[in-house]
């Protein structure tokens, strides 16, 4: 292809220019070629893929720590014949969690200038060889400052060096011992191996609701080197709590106090429940004490709200859901679709017989009080800014498209087509519509006429039948708590579920976000995969991953384990199967590890490289762009900079 700059547009000789400010001489724009030149030709860097945290704070911290194994497998690759098991696991937990370890040692009487020396020479070589996926430059941008020349100095040390280079680099770490400041230095070291064993963290949905540790999970992801965040239901739900919708907010009190986490709410956001618990035990009498009372007071608020919502939006053809008015008060029976049940609870107290979805002044005032602290909640905010800086509806990354849920689809295998603000949306159509619509719900001041119809669409992503994040024809709150009968209960999986396992389906649904790469993959969470029933997570020959195995305690029994993580490095895809965690004290103590099973499902032929990734396109555009600039010098078409020649 030529690069004659007489062939340039006026455009692109505009970028030119531009580009020319910051490349002002041929050197400086051949040393930059050279340099990226040279970064196309590394193995491309880990990708760690988790889905389904569910708030459970403590698994996750582990997980993230021991990169679902990786670290350990290095600890092993360089001294299974040097170290035992045990110490192999007490230096895996040392990295993992740095000061906890060197306090419990220390009170052992383990540590002592020996035992620094020997620790501080094996985690320079942990991250030697961690170290060689990267430039020299993007190691040292890892490093932690107050360390950077040494840590940087100590990488770069050869075994083969000459004697007065073996001494000066023995010398370092003599000096770091006798000046008191191994343990810092060993903490800035497993922090930088935690750092380059991760090239980027993919979360793929629902960080929040069952366990109690949502809002720790997000400071860990605040302070992650780089990550996305591909939005679950039970995100988008907080995040549309966030936004005001008072019916997100009362599924998110409803939530927290069915499976009796009320941590995240009042000590991680300060969102004080007390006024509902109080207007609960008053009101609901009959209840067997006041969580039940609680439990059943927001369930009405909720069905209230959702009705409202219902009745405003036919076109979320959701009419089916609306209960309160089906309901027999007097011989405590419902009919729904012509058929009569008798209701197992029919106690409501504050409910209008002749207008059920109208709150009362008192309920009301509630919901203004909790809305306002949602509102006020600064933390809260901080982390739902995270998620939208950081999130989005899918992702597409290194030619594999990431999503929490599914793609809707009718019966016959077609995408379906939703008529949502009088568009009829489908496909990438609609997760990008979405995309837009959550952005808008929150983003949009309060005055915008059309804040309220976009927070709706909020609490439409966390139950609509057609949503790409719930994937279920209904969510049957009410008959769970007032009917119980089996076939009321059912929630109908989207079609996807089931031609998903299909090969041809799953290219089709790649062709639909413009991926063509032989070897992409789609990669879901949302679904616990029940191996315990046989189930597997890698499913239309290897096309499609679920990697929702059940992190979250509350499926461990249907699921049979702990959790799918998804690990893609320059050699394959690797599937990791864990074990449920123990406790993160049980972890320090015993050196325990979450046990892990590797399944490398997809080795590629070749080593990948980051020329075959995104950062290697854009890499190699510039590199382009720097051509044409070089070209652009050498003819005359733009002068390179004097002042800046040598």
């Amino acid at each position: 292809m030529s690069l004659h700059s007489s062939l340039i547009s006026q455009e692109k000789l505009q970028y030119l220019e531009l580009l020319s400010q910051k490349y002002p001489t041929i050197q400086e724009v051949c040393t930059e070629i050279i340099n990226l030149q040279a970064i196309l030709n590394l193995p491309k860097g880990t990708e760690h893929f988790i889905s389904d945290i569910h708030g459970e704070d403590e698994a996750f911290y582990h997980m993230l720590n021991n990169c679902s194994g990786v670290i350990r497998e290095k600890v092993k690759m360089l001294f299974d014949n040097k170290m035992s098991q045990n110490e192999q696991a007490e230096l895996c937990t040392l990295i993992y969690y740095t000061q906890e370890k060197i306090d419990e040692l220390r009170e052992k009487g383990v540590i002592n200038d020996e035992w620094y020396s020997t620790t501080l020479l094996r985690l320079i070589e942990i991250c030697k060889l961690l170290s060689t996926k990267y430039t020299r430059s993007k190691v040292r941008k890892a490093l932690p400052k107050s360390f950077s020349y040494i840590i940087d100095e100590l990488l770069h040390a050869n075994n083969d060096e000459n004697i007065n280079q073996i001494v000066y680099h023995r010398q370092i770490i003599n000096t770091i011992i006798n000046i008191d400041n191994a343990e810092s230095f060993i903490i800035a070291m497993s922090e930088l191996i935690k750092r380059l064993a991760v090239d980027r963290l993919h979360i793929v949905g629902d960080i929040f609701d069952r366990g109690s540790g949502a809002d720790k999970v997000m400071d860990m992801l605040m302070n992650h080197h780089s990550v996305d965040i591909e939005w679950g239901n039970h995100d988008i739900l907080w995040m549309g709590a966030a936004a005001g919708s008072r019916a997100c907010i009362a599924t998110v009190l409803k939530n927290s106090i069915m499976y009796r986490n009320y941590a995240t709410l009042e000590n991680g956001y300060g969102i004080s429940l007390r006024s509902l618990f109080l207007f609960a035990e008053k009101n609901y009498k009959d209840c067997k004490d006041v969580y039940e009372a609680t439990d059943h007071c927001i369930a009405v608020l909720l069905f209230k709200l959702e009705g409202e919502i219902i009745k405003r939006h036919p076109e979320y053809d959701m009419q089916d859901r609306l209960f309160l008015d089906k309901i027999d008060y007097k011989n405590n029976t419902i009919n729904i679709n012509g058929t009569v049940y008798a209701l197992n609870n029919a106690y409501f107290p504050t409910i209008d017989i002749n207008n059920p979805y109208e709150l009362t002044d008192e309920e009301n005032t509630i919901l203004t009080e909790i809305q306002e602290a949602f509102s006020n909640s600064e933390k809260l905010h901080k982390h739902i800014n995270f998620l939208y800086a950081n999130g989005s509806m899918y992702k597409q990354f290194n030619q594999n498209l990431l999503f929490h849920g599914c793609i809707p689809l009718d019966e016959n295998g077609e995408f379906t087509k939703i008529n949502i603000d009088n568009k009829i949306l489908y496909g990438k159509n609609l997760l990008d519509w979405f995309n837009v619509a959550a952005r808008r719900a929150y983003f949009l001041p309060e005055n915008d006429k059309n804040k309220e119809f976009y927070r709706d669409t909020m609490w439409y992503l966390w139950c609509g039948k057609n949503s790409p994040l719930f994937g279920r024809n209904k969510m049957t709150t009410f008959e769970r708590m007032y009917i119980k009968v089996p076939e009321l209960i059912e929630e109908k999986k989207d079609p996807y579920y089931k031609f998903c396992n299909d090969k041809n389906f799953c290219q089709k649904i790649l062709k639909e976000f413009d991926i063509h790469y032989p070897n992409a993959h789609i990669i879901n969470g949302h679904v616990p995969v029940k191996v315990k029933e046989g189930e597997s997570p890698v499913k239309a020959d290897n096309k499609l991953i679920i990697i929702d195995g059940g992190m979250c305690k509350h499926y461990q029994a249907t699921t049979g384990i702990a959790g799918y993580t998804l690990i893609y490095n320059s050699h394959g895809m690797r599937l990791m199967s864990h074990e449920p965690f123990t406790t993160r004290k049980d972890a320090i103590l015993n050196n325990t590890d979450i046990n892990s099973t590797s399944n490398m499902f997809e080795t590629e032929v070749e080593r990948v490289y980051v020329k075959d990734t995104d950062i290697g396109e854009n890499i190699s555009n510039k590199i382009y762009d720097l051509t044409l600039l070089m070209h652009a010098y050498k003819d005359g078409t733009l002068i390179p900079s004097v002042e800046h020649q040598i």
